[in-house]
Formats: structure tokens, sequence, C-alpha cells
């Protein structure tokens, strides 16, 4: 069964509820670092949702993949700055990202045809 945009981020929302309110404080201050590391700075949001976007390709790990092509849309990326970034991971990570590159586009082609 194939996820939605919107199932997904309810899915996430939820467990990182529970994750967050666990009690166990480093827990948050992973989720504090991670969320300070995709601000902008020297480097622009849109631009360190690329980055996560290409580590995440190479890593292969397709939740992460939905997140950041989600991320990067809402930071203003283009189809041509994601298609460069899918360029990146595909030569970084090999043939073995081919997989990933379809589910990267997939999801990107899905995001842009509702609008969001």
């Amino acid at each position: 069964m194939k996820t939605t945009i919107n199932e997904f981020k309810s899915y996430r929302s939820e467990m990182n509820n529970k994750i967050l309110n666990s009690g166990f404080s480093d827990f948050k201050k992973f989720f504090a670092l991670d969320n300070k590391a995709y601000m902008n700075g020297a480097l622009s949001a849109k631009t360190k949702e690329l980055m996560g976007l290409a580590a995440s390709m190479v890593l292969r790990c397709n939740d992460c993949i939905l997140y950041h092509v989600d991320r990067a849309i809402q930071e203003g990326a283009t189809r041509q700055e994601f298609y460069e970034t899918f360029n990146v991971a595909l030569i970084v990570g090999g043939s073995i990202v081919i997989p990933h590159l379809r589910f990267a586009f997939e999801k990107l082609d899905e995001i842009l045809a509702d609008g969001k």
C-alpha cells in the first residue's frame, strides 16, 4: 500500500510527539539539533534541504527522501534543482540509488500535482 504525503506527515507527527514526550531528554536534544541544522544560515534552508535529500538518497532512506522532498518544495526548490540534486546523489551513490531515484521522482510528482 502506498502512503500519501498527508498520511506520512500525520504518522510522523504522531510518532515524534510520542518520542518527544517519552520523558527521555536526549531525544529532545537530538531533535532540536536536527531542526537547527536546517535553518537559514550561511546556506539557505532550501540548500540544506536539498543536501539532506541527496544524503538520504545515498543512504537509501525513503522516509527521509519523502521528508526532504516535501521540505525542499516548501522552501521553494524548483524541479530543475531537484533534478540536479538527484543527479548528485546518483553520482555519489551509484546504481544502487536508482530505486530511490524512482521513489523521489514519484513523490516529487505527487506533491507537485497536489499543489503543495
